[in-house]
């Protein structure tokens, strides 16, 4: 099935380029994988090395920087790690409480670079439920 018909919420209010990334991406590793899950991680892999998640959608990243945005998408595959859930956890503070100013995080002032990635995180996963009707 072509990604644009499975295109997931959070792309759809996204800028064109994110959904052409994930897209292309998408199409190839079903060509390679097949359909399913596997196709999925490697689409969103793809996206963020160019996208950060805010709150229900996708935003280029800080300065157009490219590369991975945390360890599960910068290692192979099955080595582990964990994901960032699309936040850029090698963004500075300054842009991770940029972000969080936009999410409307309260406390963010007060917070360290973990700490931001986590509220920004759980603001993200809040968002998203609500803009699908969760």
């Amino acid at each position: 099935m072509p990604a644009r018909e499975e295109l997931p919420s959070t792309l759809r209010r996204s800028p064109k380029d994110a959904q052409e990334t994930w897209s292309k991406a998408h199409d190839s590793a079903v060509e390679t994988y097949g359909e399913g899950e596997r196709s999925h991680r490697t689409a969103y892999a793809a996206l963020k090395h160019k996208y950060e998640k805010v709150g229900d959608h996708w935003e280029r990243k800080e300065g157009g920087r490219k590369g991975p945005s945390d360890p599960k998408a910068s290692s192979p595959r099955g080595r582990g790690g964990r994901s960032g859930e699309g936040v850029d956890e090698n963004a500075s503070k300054q842009h991770l409480y940029e972000v969080a100013q936009k999410l409307d995080v309260s406390g963010r002032s007060k917070m360290d670079k973990g700490e931001l990635l986590d509220a920004i995180r759980k603001a993200n996963r809040s968002r998203t439920r609500k803009s699908r009707g969760g």
